[in-house]
């Protein structure tokens, strides 16, 4: 048991009462297209927590999902469920805050005057060395994924909360990580477009490791390319070639598992990077 008062907290009536109360609010965040809801809130030591409301039943299923996926996987850049409460019929998590900015391509701006996605296009103009390094680090928390069974779904680049004070990567929002392989029961599974793999819109499919591999493999390209319309590619000829096979539309013709696409990644950057004004054939352009 302990005093400390979020996390020696059960129960409470309403989440920002009793934050305004135990604490300084200081982010307050818009409801998720998940039915969530997210706090930043500052204690009278200076801690720092992030606690995440589930406001609709959709929610709160994604919430508890998201607390036994925390339960079976801990990496140091995903940023982990600690504790949570009961509010009413439905819960809320507490977290460790975490600095950064969502790397998300329509993220609306932190600084008053800067375009929609401010964050992304600030991070496609670091040098490619510290694009590779945060990349790394999201793929080796893939590895801890892997290792314990579960499967990614709906990562996309929102959910790459970056640094760009520390060059940090932080990995947020990881509920709809499940156990797998698992056929899918719905339509589609949640996610973006732009990082899905086709079978994740196919009532039936099979959801496994190798739907994580097709994920991870968008994540790279669209992070290593200095652009949405993916025309400045800054990695090596070898990486992109890996890249194509991870996003192949047919599973079995993807990498087996994130640990040999890791490798074979890791492998092909030991190659002097391409010109990022080198035409692209129309084989490499959007998949």
């Amino acid at each position: 048991m302990t005093d400390h008062p979020l996390l020696g907290t059960y129960e409470v009536a309403a989440v920002e009462p009793y934050l305004a109360r135990v604490g300084e609010v200081f982010s307050a965040g818009p409801v998720h297209d998940s039915g969530c809801r997210t706090y930043g809130v500052r204690l009278p030591d200076g801690e720092r927590w992030c606690v995440k409301e589930a406001l609709t039943d959709a929610a709160q299923r994604s919430l508890d999902r998201g607390w036994l996926f925390h339960r079976a996987v801990r990496h140091p850049v995903i940023v982990p469920q600690v504790h949570r409460w009961q509010v009413g019929e439905r819960t809320a998590a507490v977290l460790p805050w975490r600095d950064g900015e969502p790397l998300y391509h329509r993220a609306p701006a932190r600084v008053p005057g800067e375009p929609r996605g401010a964050a992304l296009a600030r991070f496609r103009a670091l040098p490619v060395e510290r694009v590779l390094a945060a990349l790394d680090l999201i793929l080796d928390a893939h590895l801890a994924v892997e290792q314990a069974g579960h499967v990614a779904v709906d990562f996309y680049d929102g959910a790459v909360l970056y640094d760009f004070a520390t060059h940090t990567p932080h990995l947020i929002d990881l509920d709809e990580y499940r156990r797998g392989p698992f056929v899918l029961q719905a339509d589609r599974l949640p996610g973006s477009r732009r990082f899905m793999a086709p079978e994740e819109w196919v009532r039936g499919a099979v959801i496994d490791v190798r739907t994580t591999v097709y994920t991870l493999g968008r994540t790279a390209r669209l992070l290593m390319d200095a652009g949405d319309e993916e025309r400045a590619w800054r990695g090596t000829p070898r990486q992109r070639a890996v890249i194509a096979r991870a996003t192949c539309a047919d599973p079995p013709h993807r990498f087996p598992s994130v640990r040999q696409l890791v490798g074979e990644w890791r492998a092909a950057g030991r190659e002097v990077p391409a010109d990022p004004h080198e035409p692209l054939g129309r084989g490499e352009l959007m998949h």
